[in-house]
């Protein structure tokens, strides 16, 4: 649906953005993820054909900018992280006057498609009312609706969470949830639990290069240098179940853990990044009448991820 090849973008001596390829599917929930300053407001303002690229080419689906600009920002809706909204207007005024700018001169096919925005961006209970009494989430719904007006192919969402609080926060993850299902979608976002809980896939940016490129969980695991192993057991001394698992393999680091029941043992398992071991671990255990508890390897959090990948790019 969207090809980015080496796209470059020089503000004077300054390059905002170094060469970035990025493929986006039909259909797909694309983050792209990266701390401020990154290049992610350039990127996006140069994929909905605001910025003219130095360099580069960007193709949405059979067309490429900027040569047919025309076609491919029909195909697109875009919200700037500021909401381009007219606060002295009602909602259903600004959503009209926005429809009849969008060419939706029908008033039946007007009245269809604010009642379909209504119902996705939850609206109905504040279209007469004045937007400068709307809270920053109830504008950020306006925003939406006003991008998804002519019911574009994709969205373009430039920091959609941004000063918002938790809940306003998880009612526009909502939204974007259930546009997903039947758009494409790239949104950008500095806020890392928002990026993991929405896409389908992230594409971290830092320094106007992507440094990576996958779905949350591929991205941990590449990361992942040691494996944390959490294991709870009943019917064994803290002894016997260290010695049985000391015995397993002399690269794993065993430390013994407060137990969350007073009847149990629990450890903590370190080691490299083998999938063999949990089996291994588990084949030893069930040789004995030791009762499971809990056995669960923990995922590397995608804040240490961004981290890493984050740092300074020379």
């Amino acid at each position: 649906m969207i090809e980015i090849k080496n796209l470059t973008k020089y503000y004077k001596d300054f390059c905002a953005v170094d060469n970035i390829n990025l493929k986006v599917s039909k259909g797909e929930i694309l983050g792209l993820l990266g701390p401020n300053g990154a290049g992610k407001t350039t990127t996006l303002r140069m994929l909905t054909g605001y910025f003219k690229p130095s360099a580069g080419s960007i193709k949405v689906d059979k067309f490429n900018l900027p040569e047919n600009m025309i076609q491919i920002k029909s195909l697109i809706g875009y919200l700037p992280e500021s909401a381009p909204l007219y606060h002295n207007m009602l909602v259903y005024d600004y959503l009209e006057y926005v429809a009849k700018i969008k060419g939706i001169g029908d008033r039946e096919k007007r009245h269809d498609r604010f009642l379909k925005l209504s119902e996705i961006c939850g609206l109905s209970s504040i279209m007469a009312k004045p937007i400068s009494d709307l809270s920053k989430g109830l504008k950020q719904r306006v925003g939406i609706a006003h991008a998804m007006m002519t019911d574009p192919e994709i969205l373009i969402l430039d920091e959609p969470t941004s000063g918002l609080d938790p809940n306003q926060i998880a009612e526009i993850r909502d939204i974007i949830r259930t546009i997903g299902k039947e758009k494409t979608i790239v949104f950008s976002t500095h806020i890392l639990s928002e990026a993991e809980a929405t896409c389908d896939r992230i594409a971290i940016i830092n320094k106007g290069r992507i440094v990576a490129d996958d779905t949350t969980s591929n991205l941990k695991q590449s990361l992942e240098q040691d494996s944390i192993i959490k294991l709870s057991l009943q019917g064994a001394s803290v002894e016997e179940a260290h010695t049985l698992l000391s015995n397993i393999s002399s690269e794993i680091h065993i430390q013994h853990t407060e137990p969350s029941e007073k009847d149990m043992i629990s450890f903590e398992i370190r080691g490299k990044n083998n999938k063999n071991i949990r089996s291994r671990i588990y084949l030893k255990i069930k040789e004995t009448d030791w009762i499971i508890c809990e056995f669960v390897k923990e995922s590397q959090a995608l804040e240490k991820v961004f981290q890493t990948l984050t740092k300074e790019v020379k």
